[in-house]
């Protein structure tokens, strides 16, 4: 427990901190991208460019990052309503994020685990898009904690989630 109260005070100190920042005006847009990128049109988008372009391993990465993307939705689905944790925007309104939550629960963040669930496979059939990817994975997860959408602990742990579930997926098409 003291553990688990350390991790949660930390998480409320940088959460007043974010939510008092006035970002630079690119960093909103940026950050409000991504979100809106990691709602899904961006994975849409980039299956669709693999599915034209993505040669003869195409069907298999898009299946891979198919599977580990339900997968990673089916977690979170379950985890946030059993775990019950209030979303910092509930907490403390946020100075220039109007953002409304997807849902009412803030642990583990939904978003950053799909963003590494897919982002993994992709990056090991297409390597060159690694940089790209990972770019793009980490954008969202930032963005759900800049925008006070969760707290550093949510994004940290979706994202390893959507890691595992990315890596344990390709195991099974690789």
């Amino acid at each position: 427990m003291a553990v688990l109260s350390y991790i949660s005070s930390r998480d409320h100190r940088l959460m007043r901190r974010l939510h008092r920042w006035r970002a630079p005006h690119w960093v909103q847009i940026w950050m409000l991208a991504a979100a809106r990128g990691g709602d899904g049109w961006l994975w849409v988008m980039v299956g669709l460019g693999i599915l034209q372009f993505g040669g003869e391993d195409r069907y298999a990465a898009l299946s891979a990052a198919g599977m580990a993307a339900v997968l990673g939705m089916a977690l979170y689905l379950t985890l946030k309503p059993a775990l019950r944790r209030e979303r910092p925007c509930a907490i403390e309104p946020h100075i220039w994020a109007t953002l409304l939550p997807p849902d009412r629960f803030s642990f583990p963040s939904g978003h950053a685990m799909t963003a590494f669930a897919v982002a993994y496979p992709l990056a090991l059939f297409y390597p060159p898009m690694t940089p790209a990817l990972v770019f793009a994975a980490l954008s969202i997860a930032v963005s759900r904690l800049i925008l006070g959408m969760h707290f550093l602990s949510d994004v940290i742990v979706g994202s390893a989630m959507g890691s595992v579930i990315g890596w344990a997926v390709c195991r099974l098409f690789v």
